[in-house]
């Protein structure tokens, strides 16, 4: 059996770390040919690194995805070493060091570039490589959401939660505008995973107890476990799927 993204050409953004690394190597291993834009160069050049010792083919390059310019740059630079872009994989988000507090508590320059990153970045990748996969008459794009809106520590996380549920929102109003060019536009929602950003976190260990406490599955969520529905949603086992939010958090939410 063939690899499920054989010769496929994927974006991942932020995958220098955490989730997005996870998602970098298991798509290295199912066969994709990898662009990884990530905030920090030296780490995405360290998950490049990690893909080509195992076979892989992937390049690293240092992206702002809340600037314009850099995330037309990233879509230059898929053309110019790949020739296309198969699937865009919207990762990066700003989570790492947000630390919790009370909803009234967030400064306004906080609130706004929670929104800059996670939302405007989202939607600007969007914009930069939809046109290329428009031309293709195919393409997909997996938005990375959060199930953190429907949950009580949401509260506590209110920029970060809103600016996820933003995403999801998005993911719906694409997957509308691009479906009669052939694009399918999903999203996952992870649930509080075990990524460098959560266990640095103060008060973790007692978090992920109290989360596993709420999930069917009694055991701590993975960056790893993320992959494979991410896998599935960029591979043509999904071609008739879009618009959708799915949800991984071994069942401490159901939707």
């Amino acid at each position: 059996m063939s690899p499920a993204l054989e010769d496929k050409v994927a974006i991942i953004t932020g995958a220098g770390r955490g989730i997005g690394r996870a998602f970098a190597l298991r798509f290295a291993e199912e066969g994709a040919k990898l662009l990884l834009p990530d905030i920090s160069l030296e780490r995405a050049e360290g998950t490049v690194k990690e893909v080509r010792a195992k076979g892989g083919e992937a390049v690293a390059m240092e992206t702002d995805i809340s600037d314009e310019n850099a995330t037309q740059k990233m879509a230059e630079k898929v053309m110019q070493q790949y020739g296309r872009v198969d699937i865009l994989l919207n990762n990066a988000a700003m989570y790492y060091g947000v630390a919790r507090r009370s909803w009234d508590a967030w400064t306004v320059a906080e609130w706004d570039q929670m929104f800059a990153v996670n939302v405007r970045g989202t939607w600007l990748c969007c914009k930069a490589i939809a046109p290329l996969m428009i031309k293709q008459s195919r393409g997909k794009i997996i938005n990375i959401a959060s199930d953190v809106m429907m949950v009580p520590s949401a509260q506590f996380l209110l920029a970060y939660a809103c600016s996820k549920a933003a995403v999801r929102t998005l993911t719906h109003a694409l997957a509308g505008a691009l479906g009669p060019s052939g694009i399918n536009v999903n999203a996952i929602g992870p649930g509080f995973t075990a990524s460098e950003a959560s266990l640095n976190q103060s008060g973790s260990e007692k978090a992920f107890e109290d989360t596993i406490a709420a999930q069917c599955l009694k055991r701590r969520e993975e960056p790893e476990d993320l992959a494979g529905t991410a896998v599935f949603l960029a591979s043509e086992d999904s071609d008739f799927i879009t618009g959708q939010y799915i949800v991984v958090n071994g069942g401490s939410v159901m939707v």
